[in-house]
Order: structure tokens, then C-alpha cells, then sequence
């Protein structure tokens, strides 16, 4: 599978952003989606995922209650929505696709489908 992250750009703090990650392929709803994040000099942090069929949803503690992720399988298509933003969550937001769980995990490791990253920076 193909990954295709964009929605990023400039945004004050306490605004928000939609990310979105378009899938190649027919298959999509066959992978769990994750979305990954690395701001400069930090290591990749996990985000956010979802389950195939969008019914479970995974999130990291520092974006629970300002993020959501959101999946149309019928689209191909998994979704950030992220309000309330913060200088921290400036960073380079990567979607991923794992083809071995059903659920989402953490773990960086699982996922074997990268897009190419979409920048995300908050001003203060």
C-alpha cells in the first residue's frame, strides 16, 4: 500500500488542523492506520490509530482529548483531527499502515507502510 499524508501547515496555538492520508489500492480496510509524529532532534512518537474497521482507536497521552483519528474505508482514507493545538505538537506528522493486527498498537515497529510526512507547526 501507498500512503499519501497532507493537510499540514501553520496554525496558532489553540487552532486546529484536519490531517489526511490517502491509501492506494483496494485493500485498505485490511491494515490497522496509524499516525506517527518527529519533531526535530526527538524520536518518531506515536499519535494516534485505529483498527480496521474504525470501531477502536488507540492514543498517545499527550494529544488524548485534542485529537481524533477517523477512517472511510469507502475513501481509503484515515483522518487527524487535531484542536486545540500547542508549540509541542509542532512536528512532522507521518501516516502508517500495519498489515498484521486488527487492532492499533504503539509500537513503532508494526507498521511496514510509511507515507512521506506532512509538516505541522504551531506558533505561540
Amino acid at each position: 500500500v501507498q500512503l499519501q499524508a497532507s493537510g499540514g501547515g501553520l496554525v496558532q496555538a489553540g487552532g486546529s488542523l484536519r490531517l489526511s492520508c490517502a491509501a492506494s489500492g483496494r485493500t485498505f480496510s485490511r491494515y490497522v492506520m496509524g499516525w506517527f509524529r518527529q519533531a526535530p532532534g526527538k524520536e518518531r512518537e506515536f499519535v494516534a490509530g485505529i483498527s480496521r474497521s474504525g470501531s477502536s482507536t488507540l492514543y498517545g497521552d499527550s494529544v488524548k482529548g485534542r485529537f481524533t483519528i477517523s477512517r472511510d474505508n469507502a475513501k481509503n482514507t484515515v483522518y487527524l483531527q487535531m484542536n486545540s493545538l500547542e508549540p509541542e505538537d509542532t512536528a512532522v506528522y507521518y501516516c502508517a499502515a500495519d498489515s498484521n493486527s486488527y487492532i492499533a498498537t504503539m509500537r513503532l515497529e508494526v507498521y511496514g507502510y510509511w507515507g512521506q510526512g506532512t509538516q505541522v507547526t504551531v506558533s505561540s
